[in-house]
């Protein structure tokens, strides 16, 4: 299992990444007097280790997606089980435990990069921390600071380069040992060299991980398992980046808009 907890007893979680499944999950909103539904009925199965692609335009039902399985939210209606248990019936914090999230703009602290990268986990370890760093290629810059690792980052990581903010973040979600990784627009405020550079980082973190990945360019989901396509809060198109590039629906006509731009 993903070792969620029934129970606030604390219990160690299994390191095999989860399946994570939807059953007719709906989300509503009141606007006005009245509800707008922002994810409609929606039925879905995301397989125990896929990295899995989530596309669609602004308000399309990304986010609310992504919120409902990290329970920031809760669902109007449905289930959304991790391995068979339904999250509603689990801890928030052995839910949280179990995802790690990577947004486009990653929080940093005024810490140290060490204490920024194992910040949320119990480790004071310094082969996890710098095994973590390695495997989000950030070892190689952070040896070349003059304080290494005890290096402060400034507020909200402002003395590192975006490339660099993002390669803490990563390091942080792999020291948390997190089985499920959600990468939330992570390389849509990169220049593309560094993009390439983080998608490699990326492609490690993932490893053995069931994983999420919402982006703006379409070139960087080649990699994928699985794509859907979303829009008004449903799954439009559901496939692989081939079939759905060589098709007639939503995804192959953004792939032609971003490809002819």
């Amino acid at each position: 299992t993903a070792g969620l907890c029934a129970h606030p007893a604390p219990r160690q979680a299994h390191k095999v990444s989860p399946v994570i499944e939807f059953h007719h999950v709906h989300k509503t909103y009141p606007v006005n007097g009245r509800e707008i539904s922002a994810l409609q009925s929606t039925d879905l199965r995301i397989e125990r280790g896929e990295v899995f692609g989530l596309i669609g335009h602004s308000g399309a039902g990304k986010s609310t997606l992504l919120r409902l399985i990290n329970r920031l939210e809760e669902p109007s209606g449905g289930r959304i089980l991790i391995d068979g248990q339904d999250i509603k019936e689990a801890t928030l914090d052995s839910v949280r435990a179990a995802i790690a999230v990577i947004p486009q703009e990653p929080l940093l602290f005024h810490r140290t990069l060490g204490e920024n990268i194992l910040y949320g986990t119990d480790e004071k370890d310094n082969d996890v921390l710098h095994d973590a760093a390695s495997a989000a290629q950030a070892h190689d810059f952070i040896q070349n600071l003059p304080e290494k690792y005890d290096t402060f980052v400034g507020e909200r990581g402002v003395k590192l380069s975006g490339g660099q903010r993002q390669r803490i973040a990563i390091a942080r979600a792999i020291a948390k040992r997190a089985q499920i990784l959600i990468f939330d627009e992570a390389t849509s405020a990169l220049d593309s060299q560094t993009e390439k550079e983080i998608q490699d980082a990326m492609d490690l973190a993932m490893r053995g991980r069931t994983t999420l990945v919402i982006a703006h360019r379409l070139s960087t989901l080649a990699h994928l398992d699985r794509i859907i396509v979303m829009n008004s809060g449903q799954i439009m198109e559901d496939g692989t980046f081939e079939t759905l590039r060589e098709g007639n629906g939503i995804f192959a006509k953004l792939w032609n808009m971003q490809a002819g731009g």
